[in-house]
């Protein structure tokens, strides 16, 4: 605030007075006040033509394309350099989307092809529509958990449903530019579900690491009832390779972060996933085929040949009853609104976070994330949005452009068509272990430390994401902190922080912050009440420095402050007021024009007031 105050006063000394009024809106502002010239604060209305036809003519010229098509930017200035990177980038995220997509289905409570349906096609769509080289789109282990709710309600018709629905309401939100309403979510709360997310996630794979089969569910309290209901289910050789692979999968982790030098390490690392998971394969496989047993529970038989391409389920059966698209649509209850949110939550988040010091358009990357659903849901493909970890492969892979995609599409489709009949002999043990090992690097709980040290009140949202997504479910949690981040919002708008300076007979009110209908009046309230505290005032004077917008609540408070201090004889001046506030105000009713003063100071508006006062006593 003292910075403003400095670089507006070096402002002034540079300015002349009427070009520095005109910089702060009160170009229209006479400077006699006494001028007998005809005023006008009319109030103009947008020309609506102009600006659609400006819309338009921005969405068709070439700047326009490049933004709705960032394709045809980057891709005529392709090296052919860039080929074998992207190449290279795309197959380490393929060999990494592969074992995480069969797991993603399990975590969706599906069978393992469904992970696969949905690694292939937001790739392809993405490369037309997406603007960050680094963002991977496919299926991920948290809009995996809130489709098991989905899946469990119908059958996996309903979750294609989703995808389509969830596709469509991202697609409408960026269409209409309503990218600005991600700012309502603070990043406590965004932290806390993240945090939440991968505790449950992490707790619904215990029983999988452990070889226990009973109980299935992937909601934070039920998987912690079931895994000590069902503990004694524990198979030794389950338990032996999972927490072995965890391990391994950790360690690996660690020591390429120590030796980030070595680029052997580095893609020995990044291909981690992939190996632990085809060396479990390869011991499944040589246990069944060459000693006739098998020791894992194994994700056994996998659909193979490509997916139809059909329409989305907009109705299904489901034990004989029938459902239409609203039956399916009130089945989804609030997920229909909880998976576009946390979709878009993901993906932008990942986009911002490799896009450092480059602009990111929300907007392009909700319709591109809107497109790569809507278009996957003709695949039978799961909700899909951004991935943190295959994201950081990608971009420790050294990806050049979002060609990368391309390739990582093209090598699910071949495993989709060629490698089904390996898959069946993944260990359920070793795919659990790649999920927890990827929680564990989304972790973040040092961010508690960070609010408390910041801002205490900020743990409310927090806390609050944070023990409703444990207890009731990821999708109600997100809801409940939006809710609570809107609320806190609401009372810091509607009870700004005022600055009183009482002066001889002059008492000086400043709102700190722009003054709204939800806060009129209070602030009403507290000027009339400091006004009765001082008795012997004579002048109050509001400052309007830091008001520079108006609605007519507001406008009759202020109106109703002037008249109400009139019968009690005191004088209202409103100092400094922007002409957005002033013709307001004189737009109600112009008696209160005499009430408007200005002057380059606040000593200069007293002297002047008090100079004013000597004379009409003297006249007296």
């Amino acid at each position: 605030m003292q910075n403003c105050k400095k670089d507006s006063k070096n402002l002034k000394k540079k300015l002349t007075k009427e070009k520095y009024n005109k910089m702060n809106g009160n170009a229209s502002r006479p400077e006699n006040e006494n001028s007998t010239e005809v005023e006008d604060y009319s109030e103009e209305f947008p020309d609506f033509k102009k600006v659609v036809q400006k819309k338009v003519s921005r969405l068709c010229s070439q700047e326009g394309l490049y933004r709705r098509f960032p394709v045809l930017k980057w891709l005529p200035s392709y090296k052919t350099g860039y080929i074998i990177a992207d190449f290279v980038a795309g197959l380490t995220v393929a060999l990494t989307v592969i074992p995480q997509g069969i797991a993603d289905a399990a975590l969706a409570g599906l069978e393992p092809q469904y992970g696969l349906y949905a690694g292939f096609m937001g790739c392809f769509v993405y490369f037309f529509f997406g603007s960050t080289k680094d963002l991977t789109i496919g299926p991920t282990a948290i809009l995996s958990i809130l489709t098991f709710t989905i899946v469990a309600k119908l059958n996996a018709d309903l979750a294609v449903f989703s995808t389509f629905i969830s596709g469509s309401i991202i697609l409408g939100l960026g269409i209409l530019n309503l990218g600005f309403l991600m700012q309502f979510l603070s990043v406590p709360t965004i932290t806390a579900f993240m945090n939440a997310a991968t505790v449950t996630i992490a707790s619904g794979q215990i029983r999988r690491l452990l070889g226990i089969s009973s109980g299935k569910t992937n909601q934070f309290v039920d998987a912690w009832v079931n895994l000590f209901t069902y503990i004694e289910e524990t198979r030794w050789q389950d338990t032996l390779l999972g927490v072995v692979s965890l391990v391994l999968l950790i360690a690996a982790k660690k020591w390429s972060m120590r030796n980030k030098k070595s680029l052997g390490i580095r893609y020995l690392s990044i291909s981690r996933n992939a190996i632990i998971v085809f060396g479990g394969i390869l011991i499944a496989y040589i246990c069944h085929k060459f000693y006739s047993f098998q020791p894992f529970l194994i994700t056994g038989e996998i659909a193979s040949g490509f997916p139809s391409l059909s329409l989305p389920p907009l109705s299904t059966t489901n034990n004989g009853t029938y459902y239409n698209f609203s039956d399916m649509l009130s089945t989804l209850g609030l997920s229909t609104f909880s998976l576009p949110l946390i979709s878009v939550i993901e993906a932008v988040a990942i986009a911002k976070s490799f896009n450092r010091g480059k602009s990111l358009d929300v907007t392009q990357e909700m319709i591109a994330l809107g497109l790569c659903n809507i278009f996957s849901s003709f695949v039978r493909s799961i909700p899909i949005t951004g991935s943190f970890t295959r994201s950081a492969v990608n971009n420790a892979s050294g990806v050049k452009t979002q060609f990368g995609g391309i390739y990582t599409g093209a090598v699910v489709l071949l495993s989709l068509g060629l490698l089904t009949r390996t898959f069946e002999y993944i260990p359920k043990t070793s795919l659990a272990a790649v999920i927890i090992a990827a929680m564990f690097t989304m972790m973040n709980f040092g961010e508690v430390m960070t609010i408390w040290r910041t801002k205490k009140i900020d743990l409310v949202p927090f806390m609050g994401t944070f023990i409703i997504s444990l207890l009731f479910g990821l999708d109600m949690g997100i809801l409940v902190g939006a809710g609570i981040d809107i609320l806190m919002s609401v009372y810091r708008t509607s009870r700004p922080h005022i600055t009183y300076i009482v002066d001889d007979m002059f008492l000086i009110i400043k709102p700190r912050q722009n003054v709204i209908y939800s806060s009129a009046e209070y602030v009403k309230e507290k000027i009339i009440k400091k006004i009765n505290e001082n008795d012997h005032l004579k002048y109050v004077v509001i400052d309007g420095h830091n008001m520079c917008w108006t609605d007519l609540t507001t406008i009759k408070n202020f109106a109703t402050v002037v008249d109400d201090c009139n019968l009690v004889e005191r004088t209202v001046y409103f100092w400094n007021w922007v002409d957005e506030m002033r013709n307001g105000i004189l737009r109600y009713d112009p008696k209160y024009k005499s009430v408007f003063k200005y002057s380059e100071s606040l000593k200069e508006l007293t002297e002047m007031l008090r100079q004013e006062d000597e004379k009409f006593i003297t006249n007296l």
